[in-house]
């Protein structure tokens, strides 16, 4: 206790700063908790959250009974791994290429250009991507397709295309956050550390897998992590904006987020959205502990370069 008196007394202005986070986390993240229990009951609107019956573990069959059941948590999974590891090959990539341009002017230029899709609303991509993909007046309709005599494509009753568009789409406007991290990250670096691997004899490729890559090893551990964490929290967005949720794509685009917005708006089924909202926190906690202990073990036992 009185250890605790003093680290207050020594340490009040730190915990006085830390106090509104605090505050905010509790109110926000805590407080709602309350509502989890929504998931095991059969939520009646005039009874309330109390009044309604307890029902167990049905609000949860729908992620394991229904027809949609596999192809929602494939989709998940799938869009879900390559948008992880293509977004961060990618942005590694650009941000390694951003940090070797010397001219100032085209530096800043080529990152405000890079940036720019990130701050735009998925609204916003939507109608972008039907500007292009539309079938009677899109630009690659009447224009790419017609120069190679192509018959027009009808993007949106055909799902085979939209694993690719969503992919590139997803790339197209998440590039930018996570390229500035890394760019940040480089720029962070000792370079010291370069002028040694100079002295060593070391070329442009060397220095970039012998000193950048190893001085963002760190960085790629965090952003996958928090990446994993929200695997079965999908781009809400991406999935339900870009392909207008059009009844053909439902089995390409269909993910656990579009599955519990159904739920909740068109079936009026609180229950159920509640249930598969928990199912994806216990998912991805789950996740996030499992991938940390796999690259604690992994770092410990050796470089990931």
């Amino acid at each position: 206790m009185k250890k605790f008196v003093v680290k207050m007394q020594r340490y009040w202005p730190l915990y006085l700063m830390f106090l509104p986070g605090v505050v905010y986390l509790f109110i926000n993240s805590y407080i709602p908790m309350f509502g989890i229990q929504i998931a095991f009951r059969q939520y009646n609107a005039a009874k309330g959250v109390f009044g309604s019956p307890w029902i167990g573990l049905k609000n949860f069959e729908f992620l394991i009974r229904t027809k949609d059941a596999w192809v929602m948590v494939r989709n998940t999974l799938l869009y879900n791994i390559v948008f992880i590891i293509l977004g961060t090959v990618a942005a590694v990539a650009t941000a390694i290429i951003l940090s070797e341009i010397r001219n100032k002017k085209a530096k800043q230029t080529y990152q405000t250009i890079i940036l720019i899709p990130f701050l735009i609303s998925m609204v916003i991509v939507s109608y972008l991507a039907f500007a292009f993909l539309s079938t009677s007046n899109g630009f690659i309709n009447n224009t790419l397709v017609k120069v190679f005599g192509i018959k027009a494509i009808d993007w949106y009753n055909t799902p085979k295309h939209w694993p690719f568009i969503l992919v590139i789409i997803n790339l197209w406007k998440g590039l930018g956050y996570n390229m500035i991290l890394y760019y940040a990250t480089i720029l962070g670096i000792d370079s010291t550390l370069y002028e040694a691997a100079v002295v060593d004899g070391a070329n442009r490729w060397q220095k970039v897998l012998h000193v950048t890559l190893p001085g963002l090893k760190s960085t790629i551990i965090i952003l996958t992590l928090m990446a994993l964490g929200g695997i079965f929290r999908s781009d809400f967005g991406l999935f339900y904006q870009v392909p207008q949720n059009s009844g053909p794509l439902i089995n390409v685009t269909q993910t656990i987020d579009t599955y519990v917005y159904r739920g909740l708006m068109q079936n009026n089924n609180i229950g159920m959205s509640s249930a598969a909202g928990l199912y994806q926190s216990v998912v991805g906690f789950v996740l996030v502990i499992t991938a940390n202990t796999i690259v604690r073990k992994i770092d410990s036992d050796s470089s990931l370069f």
